[in-house]
């Protein structure tokens, strides 16, 4: 054999070898994420369709090269267990009720302390965006527990939805309403209502049974829970939109994709909360006008019917609440007052 030859056989060998091992690295490097949830897959509320647009965008955006693999219906973690179960490693993204966890995530549950507030859900977004950009405080709360936040899903504009009749704040006096965090339970008592801390997957049997009168919430959780079922006049009082969840992700792993993979995971967390705000609008009108053929009636109430107890000292403590530990965290007071301002004004 020509010496030549021979050298270009054994050269055509290391280039396949290599092709091999090649082909045999990026095999390995594929990942297979594990999101858990809370959600019921059958759902089908703007939760549930925008995490599955994101899941499939993600699978579209690698060339199928990474997946993610969905653990709905709290099959892993039920929704106050996930922040730890995430942290830990029992999955890779998963969904924060933040609200839940005011004393845990004190800055970026801002808005969780300042309920009544005038901004959409998108604006909520929006300003959460902008503050993870100007004050590092913010991610550093989530990185103490390994997490980083990738994406944000602004609930929807809350009003009251009953298993009674309510005209007039009035009528709220002396009800039993569903309540969480610090500032819910503050508002309630401000107007003359009983607080219930309760999680809204206890809502429907405790609407149904009597156990609540009331719970806050929007049109496209009330119809994705089923409360619409068992309480059937909805108050369309301007609560404002809640912060919601945070999709989060644990921080290991987020380091541990490639860099690729990770400008892909940035950018669907960026457009996350414009796919899921177009949803949840979509939605919200599909189910008002469905409320009219099932007998919910609902009832609206002017902005100004919470302004006496938006001035309680209740809820204005709970407010003073959130300026000493964003203090605490190391943000001046400047930029605490900065923030106040932005949440309080349009």
């Amino acid at each position: 054999m020509p010496r030549l030859f021979a050298r270009s056989c054994v050269t055509a060998a290391a280039v396949v070898v290599a092709f091999g091992f090649a082909g045999l690295a990026s095999q390995a490097q594929a990942k297979t994420l594990k999101w858990i949830t809370f959600k019921p897959e059958a759902s089908n509320d703007a939760q549930s369709i925008s995490t599955k647009w994101f899941v499939e965008e993600f699978k579209k955006r690698t060339g199928g090269k990474d997946t993610i693999q969905m653990f709905w219906g709290g099959s892993v973690a039920k929704s106050k267990e996930i922040p730890d179960a995430l942290s830990g490693g029992a999955g890779d993204i998963g969904d924060i009720i933040t609200p839940y966890f005011q004393d845990k995530f004190p800055l970026n549950n801002a808005i969780g302390y300042y309920i009544p507030q005038p901004h959409s859900t998108i604006e909520i977004a929006e300003l959460l965006e902008l503050w993870h950009r100007q004050y590092p405080q913010f991610g550093k709360e989530l990185e103490k527990y390994n997490l980083k936040v990738i994406g944000y899903r602004p609930l929807e504009k809350y009003g009251l939805i009953c298993n009674k009749p309510v005209k007039s704040i009035a009528d709220l006096k002396g009800k039993r309403i569903r309540t969480y965090g610090f500032a819910y339970p503050a508002l309630v008592k401000a107007l003359g209502g009983t607080p219930v801390s309760m999680a809204s997957a206890d809502g429907y049997e405790a609407l149904q049974r009597g156990i609540l009168d009331c719970s806050p919430i929007g049109p496209s959780l009330a119809h994705g829970w089923k409360y619409d079922e068992v309480a059937k006049y909805y108050v369309d009082v301007p609560i404002g939109a809640s912060f919601g969840h945070l999709v989060a992700m644990n921080l290991k792993s987020y380091n541990a994709l490639d860099p690729q993979t990770r400008a892909i995971i940035d950018g669907l967390g960026r457009e996350y909360a414009m796919r899921y705000t177009v949803t949840l609008d979509e939605l919200t009108q599909e189910i008002l006008a469905g409320w009219k053929k099932k007998g919910v009636t609902v009832t609206k109430l002017s902005a100004d019917s919470l302004d006496a107890a938006l001035k309680s000292a209740d809820v204005q403590a709970v407010r003073q609440k959130w300026v000493d530990k964003a203090k605490a965290a190391g943000l001046t007071d400047e930029q605490t007052q900065q923030i106040v301002d932005e949440i309080e004004n349009r």
